[in-house]
């Protein structure tokens, strides 16, 4: 497995900033710095440790997997990819794309565009490198500037991750879209009766336009809620997917439950554009 070209172009050396270009099985700058292209085809940008708790870990990703080949988030994902519809050719990047879900399907709605997956968690990129032929995985800390091009990517996804603004306004392109998706305060609540969920912000929108609204300027807004009814062995995979699996204390009652729980998902997509700066 190899990057494609178009990922090669757009990234930029984590070290000094200058662009790479793939030599054999590494990324490479003029200036020497090097990074590897693991076996499983996506290449780690890091040069300084994660602190403890950010990256997902080998259960969390095997957990998400599995839930989400059983089709509870594929409607989101649906939704997420039509907001893209339109945007025809360019670089895709997902921040935060964990096992690359979301970006595969926004691929398939878009044959000639590319996408860059980064996330903190080399564990999911083993599985994003491998979600989609035209898709690139980056191993990234994303409250860090990112190795990634100014005004390179015409789209720009953010689904249950790390909002880094400036980031995202340099990234992108100025005629391109920034689509966050996040979930609205009822998300899983029926889950609170077996185990200690992290809670949702209910003024979450607000906080995101005021982080954003330097830089961005709202589109519209879709909120997507169902109902779906999880066995208990998806009940667990829902949990221990999520930021909760971070704190074991919070589990404690998760292996008790015993029958499948009819429970909301809710989320809400928001999308925005590059706010135009004054002259």
């Amino acid at each position: 497995m190899t990057l494609p070209a178009a990922v090669t172009q757009a990234l930029r050396c984590s070290v000094c900033g200058e662009p790479v270009e793939l030599a054999g099985r590494a990324v490479r700058c003029a200036r020497r710095h090097s990074f590897d292209l693991a076996k499983q085809g996506y290449v780690n940008m890091l040069h300084a440790r994660v602190p403890a708790g950010t990256a997902d870990t080998t259960e969390m990703v095997a957990a998400r997997v599995e839930f989400l080949a059983a089709g509870y988030y594929s409607e989101l994902a649906d939704l997420v990819a039509g907001q893209v519809a339109t945007a025809g050719t360019g670089l895709v990047v997902d921040a935060g794309a964990g096992t690359g879900y979301h970006l595969a399907r926004v691929l398939d709605r878009l044959p000639t565009a590319t996408g860059l997956a980064l996330d903190v968690s080399a564990v999911a990129l083993r599985r994003a490198a491998k979600a989609h032929e035209r898709l690139g995985a980056v191993t990234w800390n994303l409250w860090e500037p990112w190795p990634v091009a100014s005004g390179s990517a015409s789209v720009l996804l953010n689904v249950f991750a790390p909002r880094n603004g400036p980031e995202f306004r340099r990234v992108l392109r100025p005629d391109g879209l920034l689509v966050v998706v996040s979930p609205l305060a009822g998300h899983l609540r029926e889950l609170a009766s077996v185990v200690d969920l992290l809670g949702v912000d209910g003024r979450k929108d607000e906080r995101l336009d005021d982080r954003l609204g330097g830089q961005f300027e709202p589109l519209g807004r879709q909120e997507a809620v169902r109902r779906v009814t999880l066995p208990p062995d998806d009940v667990r995979r829902a949990v221990l997917m999520g930021p909760s699996a971070h704190h074991p204390r919070r589990l404690r009652r998760l292996d008790q439950v015993a029958e499948a729980i009819e429970v909301t998902t809710a989320f809400l997509i928001s999308v925005y554009r590059p706010r135009r700066l004054a002259k």
